[in-house]
C-alpha cells in the first residue's frame, strides 16, 4: 500500500486532468450515445493514437500528430454521404494496426504505442493539464446550444431541411467536440481508457433515470466517480491506472442489470408509480 502517494505533489496534476477529462468526455458521450454515434469514439481515439505514434517517427509532438490524423479521418467522415457503424470499425482496425506497425519500427516503439492505447494520466503535466480544462469548458458551454439541435436532428430528421435551416454548423462544432474530445482523451489516458469513459456512463446513466438532462447529469456522475475511485486504487494498489478505469466502470455496468430486474418486479407487481421513474429515456439511447 503507499498512501502518502495520494498526497505527493507529483500527482497533483495528473489527478487534475484526468478529473476534467473525465467530466468533459462523459458529457461528450452522452451525446454520442443519443446520437447513436458511439463507435465514433473509439475509432477517432485508435486513429489519434495512430498519429501519435506517426509523430514520434518523426520525431514531432505527439499531440501534432494525433490532431492530424484525427482531423483527416474528421475530413473524410464528413465526405461520406452515410456514415455508419462498419465506418467507425475500419478506423479502429487501421488506427490499431498502425500503432503497432509503426512501433516495430522505432527504438521504443512497443513501448509508445503501450502508452498511447493503454494511457500515460502519470506523465501528464501543464500543457495537458490546460488542455483538459479547456475541452471541459468548451463542452459545458457548447451543450446548450448544441443539445436541442442534436436531439430534433435525431428524433426528427427532417425538421431542419423541411424548415430550410443551415445545419453544418453544429454539425461542424459537433465533429469537432468529439475530435478534441478524442485526442486529449487519447493523449492523457489512453485511446481505450478514452472509449471507456466516452462509451459506459452514458450507457449505465440513460437506463437509471428518465428525461434527458438527468440521464446526462447521472452520466457524468458515474464517470467522475469511477475516474477517482480509480485514481485511488491505482496508486494504492501499485496498479496501472488505464486497465483499473476501464474494469471500474464496466462494473458499473452492473446498475443496469440491477435497474432491468427492479423493473421487471415492477412490472410483475403492476405499481406503475415506479415505472415512470425507471424508465429510460428512450430505447433507442438506452
Amino acid at each position: 500500500m503507499n498512501e502518502w502517494l495520494l498526497f505527493d505533489p507529483l500527482f497533483r496534476v495528473p489527478f487534475l486532468v484526468g478529473l476534467l477529462l473525465a467530466a468533459g468526455l462523459s458529457l461528450i458521450g452522452a451525446l454520442l450515445r443519443m446520437r447513436n454515434e458511439w463507435l465514433a469514439a473509439l475509432g477517432l481515439s485508435q486513429i489519434a493514437a495512430a498519429g501519435g505514434m506517426i509523430a514520434a517517427f518523426l520525431h514531432l509532438p505527439a499531440l501534432v500528430g494525433a490532431f492530424g490524423a484525427a482531423g483527416v479521418a474528421i475530413l473524410v467522415r464528413s465526405a461520406l454521404p452515410k456514415v455508419g457503424n462498419s465506418h467507425y470499425a475500419v478506423m479502429i482496425l487501421l488506427g490499431w494496426s498502425a500503432v503497432l506497425l509503426l512501433g516495430s519500427f522505432m527504438n521504443h516503439g512497443r513501448t509508445i504505442g503501450e502508452s498511447l492505447l493503454l494511457g500515460q494520466l502519470y506523465f501528464t503535466y501543464t500543457p495537458h493539464l490546460l488542455g483538459a480544462a479547456a475541452l471541459l469548458l468548451l463542452a459545458v458551454a457548447l451543450f446548450p446550444w448544441l443539445s436541442p439541435r442534436l436531439l430534433v436532428a435525431r428524433f426528427f430528421p427532417d425538421y431542419h431541411a423541411a424548415n430550410r435551416m443551415r445545419v453544418w454548423p453544429y454539425r461542424v462544432a459537433f465533429a469537432l467536440l468529439t475530435l478534441l474530445g478524442a485526442v486529449f482523451g487519447t493523449i492523457s489516458i489512453g485511446a481505450f481508457p478514452a472509449f471507456a469513459m466516452i462509451f459506459v456512463p452514458p450507457w449505465v446513466g440513460f437506463v437509471l433515470v428518465d428525461g434527458w438532462a438527468r440521464s446526462v447529469v447521472i452520466s457524468v456522475f458515474i464517470g467522475v466517480i469511477s475516474y477517482v475511485a480509480a485514481f485511488v486504487l491505482a496508486l494504492l494498489l501499485d496498479l496501472p491506472f488505464g486497465p483499473v478505469l476501464v474494469a471500474l466502470l464496466v462494473l458499473t455496468g452492473a446498475l443496469r442489470f440491477l435497474t432491468a430486474l427492479r423493473r421487471r418486479n415492477v412490472e410483475l407487481s403492476g405499481d406503475d408509480t415506479q415505472m415512470n421513474y425507471l424508465a429510460p429515456p428512450t430505447d433507442s439511447q438506452a
